[in-house]
């Protein structure tokens, strides 16, 4: 038996692991005791790993949708074939914005991907390039785009006195984004870090694990984050707790702001909120009172209403109170393999959000940074016309499972001319497709941690080769898009270089074309072989750039509009009776991990979570099936009690069901929370982003079993 090093791809966290493999088959896998960062961590997801490589569901050859309706194996390069001249064919009849790619979730494990995707997309034309990005937290980047940017970088989780989590429990997610818990070793990192004095402020519906932890638990109601957010500036502007000098020299938009919150008195906040108005108080006092610190929000709040404005409120409360590195000082990790441009200690102007790029067919919706929004793909499929989008590429995602509307999306996916999924089961979406490609697994393929570069508190990389052979007749995510260039003699144009047609480039040499700026030579990274912190790369905030006077804008357009908006009672309050809200399971990640058998048996498919006071009120115990209707449509579950989650709310996680046809058995099979959520009513007017989360609904029992 022979011990590897690697890093695992299952999620977002990229845990250094050992791989044991004894005759050509993984044994085993654990956490890398002598890491640097993770330090042995993992979670039961990538210790499952073994059992993705040698899984009977798992598609180890391409297929091919034939005439009756099956699927048959086929060559991976004839597959390609023709798919090329299919494509090739749609274009010469309907444009090139007519071919569309998605990149889900796991799409983006492979860390070449969505750079060679992006650079064919741009060779052929088209514009039709959506990621799961837009579909549970594009607010993000619009409120930074919005406010601007202090180039110095915001304070970090480490050294921090306060943290302020707002839907967000990166213990079972195994994300944070940067100033919150750190996803590896995140239960050490936060007993650490508040052993050490730092007070930690968690804001959720439900006493998730983090919550448990907290110094304070702000138990919201759904929904209701930008409220809270309006009240804690309102005390913090009202009782002078910001930091004047900073605001004072880089801010504008203070005084709109203040008089936009004036009515968000504690009392009112406490009120929509379902809080005390002593916790709303102490809340911002505590925060405010730290010389360090960072609140970071969630897909919790980024998946609700409101989400753009909450983003916005967000990023305020940290500028109000002065949380940005200064003129010399460390920035703890300004990027190995992507490093981010120079910091500086002034603001990078805001930039306009609407009118870039092309435009959507539907909702008056557009380009955001480069990405067209998920949430119109399937009304750009069903829509006849110039711009209708006739094939799709499927990366490492399942729009039947994970798009607003199930029904919509599979009539979506029937119609168009051409689908191909590139997936390792036969999935939801993978079953309508005409072609399946087989993918290889995290454990085949040499990687850099070219996705997390960013999110570390330290300068560190890791690089590892491929533990396992290849198994079957498998590409890459990212040589599906090279192939079809081959076969059109297309050069694919990166930031380090190109990828011609004429030669079949190597990982590493793909790598180096993705992250031409990396601090450390990737050959270095690829001989050293595990996880290592990078000491010599020191960034320091520099002086301010000649001319640089941009301020960061803290009442631009529309802001006042949305936060008087919040005043108004919410709509259906009557009509239904509880909240919805997304959550994340720690036996998988969205969808991936459902078909491995001991991720099955660690915890229940995907329950209706309610506190056991809602079930006695309506006669049902857990186990019980029950009927979840929302403005949208209606869903079968199966109640769960749970004593973590507040009153009138409905917990329930995004990506279970099969096609409807399938699922007949909600027990095995989940339920999908997709048939609850439209896409055309109740979304983002900036993002086009739905209500996923904080839905209201009614439940009522359908008899137990």
């Amino acid at each position: 038996m022979k011990t590897h090093k690697s890093f695992c791809r299952f999620c977002h966290a990229n845990c250094a692991i050992e791989v044991d493999v004894d005759d050509g088959l993984p044994v085993a896998v654990r956490g890398d005791a002598t890491d640097p960062v993770y330090g042995g961590y993992t979670c039961l997801k990538g210790r499952e790993l073994p059992a993705q490589y040698v899984s009977q569901d798992r598609i180890r050859r391409s297929l091919r949708r034939e005439h009756d309706g099956s699927h048959r194996e086929i060559t991976t390069s004839a597959a390609m074939d023709e798919i090329a001249d299919k494509i090739q064919d749609i274009i010469s009849r309907h444009g090139p914005r007519a071919v569309a790619t998605y990149v889900g979730t796991y799409g983006y494990q492979n860390m070449a991907t969505m750079s060679v995707a992006r650079a064919w997309h741009q060779c052929i034309g088209s514009s039709s390039f959506y990621t799961s990005v837009t579909i549970d937290q594009p607010g993000k980047r619009i409120a930074a785009a919005r406010i601007g940017t202090w180039n110095g970088g915001t304070h970090a989780f480490s050294g921090a006195d306060v943290c302020m989590i707002i839907g967000s429990n990166p213990v079972v997610s195994q994300y944070s984004r940067f100033g919150g818990p750190p996803p590896f070793s995140p239960y050490a990192r936060i007993r650490d870090e508040m052993k050490r004095g730092m007070k930690l402020i968690v804001v959720d519906p439900r006493r998730t694990e983090v919550a448990n932890r907290a110094s304070l638990h702000l138990q919201i109601d759904p929904g209701e984050d930008a409220t809270l957010l309006c009240g804690l500036i309102r005390v913090v502007l009202g009782e002078s707790l910001h930091d004047e000098a900073f605001c004072s020299r880089y801010v504008d938009g203070l005084d709109q702001l203040k008089h936009s919150v004036a009515p968000f008195t504690p009392d009112h906040v406490a009120e929509r909120c379902g809080l005390l108005a002593e916790q709303v108080v102490e809340a911002a006092h505590m925060f405010a009172a730290a010389k360090r610190g960072v609140a970071v929000g969630g897909t919790g709040p980024a998946m609700a209403p409101n989400n753009v404005l909450t983003e916005h409120l967000i990023l305020t409360l940290n500028y109000l109170c002065g949380r940005v590195n200064r003129e010399g000082e460390r920035v703890l990790n300004a990027g190995i393999l992507m490093p981010i441009g120079p910091r500086t200690a002034d603001v990078q102007p805001a930039a306009p959000v609407h009118g870039l790029g092309p435009a959507a067919r539907v909702r008056g919706l557009g380009e955001i940074f480069g990405e067209m929004p998920t949430a119109t793909l399937s009304d750009e499929i069903l829509l006849e016309g110039d711009g209708q989008i006739r094939a799709l590429i499927c990366l490492g995602g399942n729009p039947v499972l994970a798009f607003p509307d199930q029904d919509k999306t599979r009539r979506a996916m029937e119609k168009l001319d051409l689908l191909v999924c590139v997936d390792l089961y036969r999935s939801a979406t993978a079953q309508l497709a005409d072609y399946v490609i087989a993918p290889t697994v995290t454990l085949e393929r040499e990687e850099a941690t070219l996705l997390t570069d960013g999110w570390y508190d330290v300068p560190y990389a890791n690089y590892t080769t491929a533990v396992l052979p290849k198994q079957g007749d498998t590409l890459e995510e990212w040589e599906v898009y090279w192939e079809l260039a081959q076969r059109s003699g297309l050069t694919l144009d990166l930031p380090g270089g190109a990828l011609v047609p004429d030669k079949r480039p190597t990982k590493l040499e793909v790598l180096k074309c993705v992250a031409p700026r990396s601090r450390v030579p990737l050959e270095a990274l690829r001989e050293h072989g595990s996880g290592q912190i990078y000491p010599e790369v020191e960034v320091r905030v520099a002086p301010s750039r000649p001319g640089a006077d941009a301020r960061l804008q803290l009442a631009p357009d529309g802001v006042s509009g949305e936060i008087a908006a919040l005043l108004e009672p919410q709509h259906n309050a009557n009509r239904f009776t509880h909240r919805l809200i997304s959550r994340r399971l720690k036996h998988v990640f969205n969808s991936s991990g459902q078909k491995l058998e001991n991720l099955r048996r660690k915890g229940s498919t995907n329950p209706a979570f309610m506190h056991p006071e809602d079930l006695a009120a309506l006669g049902i115990t857990s186990g019980d099936l029950v009927r979840i209707e929302s403005a949208a449509g209606t869903l079968v579950g199966v109640a769960e009690a749970a004593n973590d989650i507040k009153p009138g709310v409905v917990s329930m996680a995004h990506g279970w069901g099969d096609l409807p046809e399938h699922a007949v058995d909600v027990r095995t099979q989940g339920a999908s929370t997709n048939r609850l959520i439209d896409d055309d009513r109740t979304f983002d007017p900036i993002t086009g982003q739905p209500v996923m989360s904080a839905v209201p609904v009614s439940v009522q029992p359908l008899g137990a079993t």
